[in-house]
């Protein structure tokens, strides 16, 4: 089997020839781990696409997850300058904006003045009338992780897609063919909200206006839908619905089912409908909401953060919801880093191939990215240790 059979047979609870291993890498490791510069990879859509199958073919993953959309040609033709700091690369703008690409992290954007980029109000933004906020940079920057939208055919929440969202794809696709596994990601309407207003704003609005945030919700679901359906039309394995902010440190599981299930459910019924596998990563606590994860109609949950950064033991996870969806990750990446030799890392991943493997659908994987930092040795091992005790 190559690794897009295997990942398929795996999500489809059949058995491949050994468990998949597929880790989702920080933009960072990329940055730390292959040839290009930080601003290459997060600006243009031919670099971020080799680092993303060099990595692959380094590590032998069965998968790749394209998680950032193609970027327009010519973009960084719009930077006055790019120098070297301490802290990352600086990218001054034509307009004086400014992008800090820290040399381990994700880009961060400013305005002319230094302020950080500005968000939607939520007591003034009418959830019927978003076309303002393609002049939010803070939106703008969150959603499509560029100083400003480039093409964009409409304006507010996404409802057409501009070619250039699938440049990194078709490169990739290019250079893989077949063989691997090659998967997207889109939002959650929950992230798109979070993102439009900045975190403490948008989390009180859900107490101090239930109705209007529902009705935000509604109209973001939209983009998620538009881009999620858009890479599954073109030929998207998988597509990951990143719904990061949605665990316990975060909303209640009550608040869980009101706010994230039926925006969520949308997303992922919206995919299937177009042929689609589609599967939700969130990070944090998630076992008081395993089984109400499952009402989205999600296929499968990524992430399973293990104690002390989650709640979540896959043995739980496989005993509660593993015959009905299947499970990725439950590696702790923070004692991945720590961890000084191959026995810790062989010992560690054995266990998870261990609980997972029996009645397939797992993949091997750490819970949430893998830390920049992690030494790529360790993830040398992981392949080579599920062809030596995941075979089926």
């Amino acid at each position: 089997m190559n690794g897009k059979q295997r990942i398929a047979s795996a999500m489809r609870h059949e058995e491949p020839d050994r468990v998949p291993v597929m880790c989702q890498l920080a933009l960072g490791h990329y940055f730390l781990n292959t040839r290009f510069a930080p601003h290459e990879i997060w600006f243009t859509s031919e670099a971020f696409a080799e680092a993303l199958v060099e990595l692959q073919r380094r590590y032998r993953f069965d998968g790749i997850l394209i998680n950032i959309p193609g970027r327009p040609q010519g973009l960084l033709d719009e930077a006055k300058s790019i120098r070297e700091t301490d802290e990352g690369e600086e990218l001054t703008w034509v307009n004086g904006d400014v992008t800090l690409i820290p040399w381990d992290d994700n880009a961060q954007h400013y305005h002319a003045d230094g302020s950080r980029a500005r968000r939607a109000d939520f007591d003034t933004l009418d959830p019927e009338h978003l076309d303002s906020i393609d002049d939010l940079a803070g939106y703008v920057w969150n959603t499509y992780h560029v100083p400003w939208v480039t093409n964009k055919p409409d304006r507010g929440p996404m409802t057409e897609i501009p070619d250039y969202f699938f440049h990194t794809f078709d490169l990739v696709k290019g250079m893989v063919g077949e063989e691997v596994s090659i998967h997207g990601e889109v939002f959650s309407p929950f992230t798109h909200y979070l993102e439009l207003f900045g975190y403490e704003e948008a989390l009180m609005g859900l107490i101090k206006d239930s109705g209007k945030a529902h009705a935000l919700l509604g109209r973001l679901a939209q983009a998620s839908i538009t881009w999620g359906v858009a890479q599954t039309k073109h030929d998207a394995d998988a597509v990951l619905i990143s719904s990061a902010f949605a665990g316990g440190g975060f909303v209640s599981p009550k608040m869980y089912r009101e706010f994230v299930v039926p925006y969520e459910r949308k997303v992922a019924e919206a995919i299937k409908a177009a042929g689609g596998t589609v599967y939700t990563h969130t990070c944090g606590h998630l076992g008081d909401r395993l089984e109400a994860m499952l009402e989205t109609g999600t296929m499968g949950i990524d992430t399973l953060d293990p104690p002390p950064l989650g709640n979540t033991t896959l043995e739980e996870a496989k005993s509660l919801i593993g015959d009905k969806v299947f499970l990725k990750g439950n590696m702790n990446g923070v004692e991945v880093l720590a961890f000084q030799t191959e026995q810790e890392v062989i010992e560690h991943a054995s266990e998870r191939i261990r609980v997972g493997m029996p009645g397939s659908g797992y993949i091997l994987s750490t819970a949430c990215s893998v830390p920049p930092k992690v030494e790529p040795w360790k993830l040398e091992l992981l392949a080579p240790l599920a062809e030596e005790i995941g075979q089926y």
